[in-house]
């Protein structure tokens, strides 16, 4: 019986401040394009911390499948050649029209908005607002990317819209939780 080979999570290959994309080209680790997909990649890890904190099923499913779509970005964006990219799992118009609709089914059910939202009310509130932070953070980054080379056409659509429902999500949440005011920012 022959001895399986361990997997070496340490390759020493960046110990030189470079890293590969998917096809193998190196860059530096702050090269724009490994900020872009490691932002996202920090949205994907943070966005559980919303489902954790909140008691629907249908959220915490919503959420597994906005973390797939997020892994398949970071996949296309790590990625500097089209012909890698085209065997990738792509995003479609289907992934952006998820969003919406999901950003449609919540507003049915929230009072209408007149005043800019402060974060807070629910801890699963304050989470969906952080991830709207790092969500758009990561949006600016990609627009940065695509103004050097460009990327995937619906990634920014995606971001752009995946925020939207980020915002909405934090005030569901806070709606849904007997607890939770939802704080409205007055100039006066």
């Amino acid at each position: 019986m022959s001895a399986k080979k361990a997997y070496k999570i340490y390759t020493k290959g960046g110990d030189k401040g470079e890293t590969s994309l998917l096809n193998g080209t190196r860059v530096p680790k702050c090269h724009i394009r490994i900020e872009a997909y490691g932002t996202t990649d920090e949205l994907k890890s943070y966005m559980p911390l919303i489902a954790l904190n909140q008691k629907s099923d249908y959220i915490t499913e919503k959420i597994s499948i906005i973390q797939e779509c997020l892994f398949r970005i970071e996949a296309l964006l790590a990625s500097d050649d089209e012909e890698t990219n085209a065997t990738l799992p792509q995003i479609k118009d289907s992934d952006v029209v998820f969003l919406e609709t999901e950003i449609d089914k919540m507003n049915e059910h929230l009072p209408p908005l007149h005043n800019f939202v402060m974060p807070g009310g629910s801890i699963a509130s304050v989470h969906a607002h952080v991830a709207r932070c790092i969500c758009r953070r990561a949006e600016r980054i990609i627009i940065r990317l695509n103004q050097e080379e460009a990327v995937f056409p619906l990634i920014i659509p995606y971001f752009n819209r995946l925020s939207d429902y980020l915002f909405v999500l934090a005030r569901m949440l806070c709606y849904e939780d007997a607890k939770c005011v939802e704080a409205l920012w007055k100039t006066k």
